[in-house]
């Protein structure tokens, strides 16, 4: 895998608008999510350990700069804040809030080329759906975050592209990051912030292990397919033949961009829901039972298969019955009522709703990850609704949420021009605009 990453390799323009597709949607999250506790948080904890006026490279939306491992640690955990970040099923991971972070902050201080930080980002997103599609299933995700596990593998690979590493310096930033998985799904149980926090820890890890090869550290050869690698420690058994990247269509063009401001696998339940509110006059009073068949790992990852009570946002956003609830109650998907996880009326919304598996969406999922709604009211009637796959968030929708979410933060002309950079960014022989025109103190 190495030496593919780093070999000249032309990308077409499609691949590299998906790229800056993703990039929009990162900024679109974390200029929406600054002022999350969590978020705050994890600021407080970077100023501490480095604060510079110039160097480092820059928190988005704030005015500070930090260290580098410390700006992506941020950028990551604000980037992951809203659950909306761009979605890759088969590593059943969030790639891009550990790749984009990663380019951005090593970009800053490095002068690269528009084009050379797309190349790096699709890298990126190939490394960590290459093997994160090879370890992941339903198993290993109930104990082990799926981003967390390749998280840093993805961000070390970026920066191993964007830093121009050469195949030997590769794999051994690469064979460190395989020893830097993070994240556990205890969480889920509890509805604590720990989510939150894995990609920031995972592409601090990523960044410690690109500079680590970059000075010359050696990693172990089977870091990753050895007898006591990565393959091993997870009890899993290493492909016989290598999985070359870029063999076939790009992991990039597999991620999907999300409608919902909520776990993958509530998606296309919640999606249901809003079809019925939209097509039926509902009484919501009058609603005795709700039935939503998932496929057998919607069910079965952390979190999802839970009726509340909620005493927390983060369990509400996991929760695929308040998600549908949510739907039914507001016709929409606006992340202000995730805020009100506590009403009365979601709550019992919520526990009419009874999780099934369905084995035609199970054998449909990966490739097609459906959803089906039954609901039955007091007087015995039914009503029955259903969609084959997920409905991902369309190009022009990512541009109007990233336009509201920079808009607000940077004003709308320093915005607007921030988006036509970004749309023509493989033009563009620096980034040194695109950086000072993410800076809110430059606001106009």
């Amino acid at each position: 895998m190495a030496s593919s990453l780093v070999q000249q390799q032309e990308f077409s323009a499609a691949t590299l608008g998906k790229a800056k597709y993703c990039l929009l949607d990162f900024l679109s999250c974390v200029h929406s999510t600054m002022h999350f506790p969590w978020v705050q948080q994890a600021l407080a904890v970077a100023r501490k350990n480095s604060s510079m006026e110039t160097g480092g490279a820059q928190v988005f939306g704030t005015p500070h700069h930090v260290s580098v491992q410390d700006a992506a640690f941020v950028n990551a955990i604000a980037g992951h804040s809203l659950v909306r970040d761009d979605m890759h099923v088969g590593s059943v991971s969030h790639l891009g809030v550990v790749v984009l972070p990663a380019a951005l902050a090593l970009a800053e201080n490095k002068q690269v080329d528009g084009k050379t930080l797309l190349e790096a980002i699709v890298c990126g997103y190939e490394a960590g759906g290459k093997l994160g599609s090879m370890l992941m299933d339903v198993e290993t995700a109930k104990r082990i975050r799926p981003t967390g596990l390749i998280g840093s593998f993805a961000a070390a690979a970026t920066g191993a592209r964007l830093n121009g590493l050469d195949a030997e310096q590769t794999a051994n930033a690469l064979g460190f990051a395989s020893n830097y998985f993070t994240g556990l799904n205890e969480w889920a149980a509890w509805g604590s912030d720990d989510m939150y926090f894995h990609p920031g820890i995972a592409v601090r890890n990523g960044i410690s292990a690109l500079l680590l090869a970059q000075q010359g550290a050696t990693a172990a050869a089977g870091s990753i397919e050895g007898t006591a690698g990565l393959f091993a420690a997870l009890g899993k058994t290493a492909p016989a033949s290598p999985v070359l990247p870029f063999a076939g269509q790009e992991e990039i063009q597999q991620v999907f961009f999300k409608q919902v401001p909520a776990c993958n696998y509530a998606q296309t339940a919640a999606q249901v829901a809003l079809k019925i509110k939209q097509e039926h006059a509902l009484a919501i009073n009058e609603i005795q039972a709700i039935t939503v068949k998932v496929p057998y790992a919607a069910a079965n990852y952390p979190g999802c298969d839970y009726p509340g009570p909620f005493n927390s946002i983060l369990q509400a956003r996991m929760s695929i019955h308040f998600n549908v609830a949510r739907a039914l109650l507001y016709g929409d998907f606006n992340d202000t009522h995730f805020q009100d996880y506590s009403s009365e009326t979601l709550q019992h919304l919520s526990k009419l709703i009874t999780l099934e598996i369905d084995d035609a969406l199970t054998k449909a999922y990966p490739e097609q990850q459906g959803a089906a709604i039954r609901l039955t009211n007091v007087n015995g009637q039914t009503l029955d609704a259903n969609l084959e796959d997920v409905i991902p968030a369309g190009t022009e929708e990512v541009m109007n949420r990233s336009s509201h979410a920079l808009a607000t933060v940077l004003g709308e002309e320093q915005s607007s021009t921030l988006l036509d950079l970004i749309t023509r960014l493989e033009s563009l022989n620096n980034l040194d605009t695109v950086f000072d025109l993410l800076r809110p103190e430059n606001r106009k």
